[in-house]
């Protein structure tokens, strides 16, 4: 039987990372992005990344993106607050930071452009669809998606895996995904009439919080510990994680205005650090969190996402043209690389907070930043800027 589609490449996952993946490749060979969010659905699902540091701008320009992205109106960032390791609040301005300030994104909207971009260019998108099955096929590939319950099969040369921490790609080809904690992150939206726009990070005994303002007078509020913690069983429902929010002393005067919307219930989301050994090999490469994903204090993640899919269709594009590992090397080192500068920034900053060192959350993290056990993971600290404390 014939196969019901062909393409040079097929990018499966539409965030950020996959979105940029496909308006790089799209226009010099027959890409194909693929979604599991509905071509007709404008508001994808709630994300809790809702920044991008300065740095970006140089990756946006070399996306051709910049000029747009300036006149999409998301919010410039110009301090970032943190109570870590004592009660004393630290405030670092972008003055100091030559890439200038980053912004508060309305992440929705951010992701929706990209992908609008990504056909633009030139890629076909289906939508919804999700991957389900995968084989060699020749020089190539047999890829089988569900769309409207049905089974649709692509024919390719080369796979882009953008899926996120979930890698379906990888995780049909047999790649081992290593994971150094239990990250979890609780989080919930209000509206607040203060007009203190700066990051802010608080430490407590068994986590951290973060909270800004972004773009339509909102308030996002976070709560990160690890899943195995009383303090993540304890904070499932709207009253607990506000009783808890009030409760920190770096965090209740931001939360003098904040009033939850109407409905507003608690969203969960994964947060751990984790990452694939192999990121790229013949016919085949990972992109974003798929490769390399960070624990949310890195404040890296949508920089990592759209440099990694900068880099890896650059590498896909130049073996298509002239064959050789060379590219791919070139790339999987590249990767390495930032993991190893991510596990010592995380290192470095988590054991900066040494209040509750006999606390399960904190002693899992000190104790890794003395013996340097069990920790790998994400961006080029030089490319990317620093953690957010």
């Amino acid at each position: 039987m014939a196969d019901d589609l062909s393409a040079d490449v097929v990018v499966v996952g539409a965030g950020p990372a996959g979105a940029a993946a496909a308006l790089m490749l799209a226009p010099f060979h027959r890409t194909l992005l693929v979604d599991r969010v509905g071509v007709n659905v404008a508001t994808p699902a709630p994300q809790i990344g809702e920044s991008l540091p300065g740095a970006a701008w140089r990756l946006l320009r070399d996306l051709g993106l910049w000029d747009d992205f300036q006149r999409q109106g998301h919010q410039p960032c110009y301090a970032r607050r943190s109570i870590w390791g004592d009660l004393r609040p630290v405030l670092t301005d972008s003055l100091r930071d030559a890439d200038g300030p980053g912004w508060r994104l309305d992440r929705a909207r951010f992701d929706v452009w990209l992908r609008d971009w990504a056909c633009r260019r030139g890629a076909a998108l289906v939508a919804p669809a999700r991957a389900a099955a995968l084989k060699a096929a020749g020089d190539g590939w047999r890829l089988t998606l569900i769309r409207h319950g049905r089974p649709l099969t692509v024919s390719a040369r080369w796979l882009v895996d953008a899926g996120g921490r979930a890698a379906p790609l990888a995780r049909m080809l047999g790649q081992q995904r290593n994971r150094s904690d239990r990250l979890v992150c609780r989080w919930l939206w209000g509206r607040s009439a203060d007009f203190d726009s700066a990051l802010s990070v608080s430490a407590e005994p068994d986590g951290w919080w973060y909270t800004a303002l972004i773009p339509g007078g909102r308030r996002v509020l976070a709560f990160h510990t690890d899943a195995d913690l009383d303090a993540a069983r304890s904070t499932v429902d709207v009253d607990a994680l506000m009783a808890r929010a009030r409760a920190q002393a770096g965090l209740e005067p931001l939360l003098g205005t904040f009033r939850l919307d109407v409905g507003t219930t608690v969203g969960r989301s994964a947060a751990h650090s984790s990452w694939i050994v192999r990121a790229a090999e013949p016919g085949w490469i990972a992109v974003g969190d798929a490769a390399l994903a960070c624990d949310p204090l890195s404040a890296r993640g949508l920089l990592n996402a759209l440099y990694t899919a900068f880099l890896g269709a650059g590498a896909v594009r130049e073996t298509l043209a002239f064959g050789g590992m060379d590219a791919l090397r070139d790339y999987q080192s590249t990767v390495d690389r930032m993991r190893e500068a991510y596990r010592d920034g995380l290192r470095a900053w988590y054991g900066l907070e040494t209040r509750w060192i006999y606390r399960p959350f904190w002693s899992r993290r000190v104790n890794r930043a003395v013996t340097g056990r069990n920790w790998t993971g994400a961006p080029d600290a030089k490319a990317n800027g620093t953690f957010l404390p």
